[in-house]
């Protein structure tokens, strides 16, 4: 199939990078405003779970035919086309304050994000040399974590009520697309992409697609929930911006940590060391009794949930040549919207029996650590039948 990508190491990155900046301050500041506008706008908490899912049904969707797209119009106006989706949902949910509408449009905007992701990840990871890969990954991971942590901090100043906080998301959606619009860089040149076969797709490592549905699991909750579980279940709801920044932001700072350990340690071993650390900070959020213990606690969990998705997604790209990319770029993301849509209302219904978000995400994880590690120690030993790209 004929793709206008990217297939040069020297390509620019700067306009993809520069829009998906922009894009994540005003996606991480829409994720925490969703769930503190429902009581404002009459619409239930309970809610936000479904907001979340539907959102992340979006995704899925979005994911399935975002090749398609990028296939047809290119990477530059492909993700154009899908900022000037989202930025639409964001004007219509203020003007239509329903609760079906809401779920509509969250999940149109899902669709939209799948195709900004999916494109910007292959357009960056469309060369041939793993580290550089892995380097790329780590500048996209920086760039949309830090974007999504000064999202968060717009929360206090701009607030949660009324036309303003949607009128700042539109604005910085706009300027993302201006980015995308005037910026000068250099093209990708055209090649052509291919599926994955069924054959191929059983040879992908199985830790790189249980790390992406894991990812989901909990990262969906974290995006959908968190922020309501701050407000309800701590007694620092006046602080709840400063306390999800502290989460991306530990996002973030591991981000060049994790590249540099993912080009050379094995990743299947990576992932199990991830989780085990989002363990523990899940159950010191859950203990926390101070505003500082729970910061620092959030900033850990952040470091820890965030590392897995680009672990993983990397070490599906091991050995993969470029006319794949995208198409395993997308059965990525395609895994980790499974897990985005169910993380949510599994995590709801935890709730509902007593347990807090923070215990059902060290479960989560918990459980994703025993399996790497079983995975790890089976590449280690020669027990069973592992994919060969797990020995890298």
């Amino acid at each position: 199939m004929l793709n206008n990508s990217a297939h040069q190491p020297s390509s620019g990155i700067l306009s993809p990078l520069l829009g998906l900046g922009l894009f994540a301050v005003a996606s991480g500041y829409l994720m925490s405003l969703l769930p503190l506008a429902l009581t404002a706008l009459a619409l239930t908490l309970s809610l936000s779970a479904w907001l979340a899912s539907a959102y992340y049904t979006g995704l899925l969707l979005g994911a399935l035919q975002a090749q398609r797209l990028i296939a047809a119009i290119g990477h530059r106006m492909a993700f154009i086309l899908c900022l000037l989706i989202l930025l639409a949902t964001v004007l219509l949910m203020f003007l239509l304050p329903y609760a079906s509408a809401w779920l509509a449009l969250r999940l149109l905007a899902g669709v939209a994000t799948a195709g900004i992701f999916v494109v910007v990840e292959s357009w960056l990871l469309l060369v041939d040399d793993d580290k550089q890969r892995a380097s790329r990954l780590g500048i996209y991971m920086l760039t949309l974590y830090a974007g999504s942590a000064v999202g968060q901090l717009l929360i206090e100043p701009i607030g949660t009520a009324g036309l303003v906080p949607f009128l700042s998301i539109a604005t910085l959606l706009a300027l993302a697309i201006l980015a995308a619009l005037f910026t000068r860089t250099a093209k990708p040149h055209q090649i052509l992409h291919s599926a994955v076969s069924i054959k191929e797709l059983s040879s992908l490592s199985k830790p790189a697609f249980i790390g992406c549905i894991v990812s989901g699991l909990v990262l969906g909750p974290i995006y959908g929930l968190m922020p309501s579980y701050l407000s309800s279940s701590t007694q620092w709801s006046n602080k709840v911006g400063v306390l999800m920044a502290s989460l991306v932001l530990g996002g973030m700072l591991v981000q060049p940590l994790s590249s540099y350990l993912s080009a050379r340690l094995n990743k299947t071993l990576l992932q199990a060391f991830a989780a085990a650390i989002g363990v523990l900070a899940a159950l010191a959020i859950a203990m926390a009794n101070s505003w500082l213990a729970l910061s620092i606690s959030l900033l850990v969990l952040g470091a820890a949930a965030f590392s897995i998705y680009p672990i993983a997604i990397s070490q599906a790209c091991i050995n993969v040549p470029a006319e794949k990319i995208v198409a395993i770029t997308e059965l990525m993301l395609i895994s980790y919207s499974i897990g985005s849509i169910s993380g949510p209302l599994l995590a709801e219904s935890t709730q509902s029996l007593a347990l807090k978000l923070p215990l059902y995400v060290a479960l989560v994880l918990a459980s994703t650590s025993m399996y790497m590690l079983i995975v790890a120690s089976k590449e280690k030993t020669g027990r069973g039948h592992l994919p060969p790209t797990l020995g890298v």
